[in-house]
């Protein structure tokens, strides 16, 4: 999850794409170039351990666009393929 956050931060879309799930992957993702994330909150966890295949984060990520701040909450859905995390999705 930290990771992902991160990639988003610093606008790296082949990072993002390459860890979300195929199964739910868009074909393409552009990113708001005005969005400048600043802190992310994990809010709980369920699962993603060494011996797990699904893991669920709950997160608030604080942002700026256009000089307002704002936040995105979420629980994000996650398996585990071959040793990788990938995105499932999020509600």
């Amino acid at each position: 999850m930290r990771s992902r956050y991160s990639a988003f931060a610093t606008g790296n879309v082949p990072y993002l794409l390459a860890t979300w799930h195929p199964d739910h992957r868009p074909s393409r993702l552009e990113l708001d170039a005005g969005m400048e994330w600043r802190r992310l909150d994990i809010l709980s966890t369920s699962g993603g351990g060494p011996l797990d295949t699904t893991g669920t984060v709950e997160f608030r990520a604080h942002y700026r666009q256009d000089g307002q701040r704002g936040t995105q909450h979420e629980r994000s859905s996650f398996v585990r393929e071959r040793g990788q995390w990938l995105y499932v999705d999020g509600r």
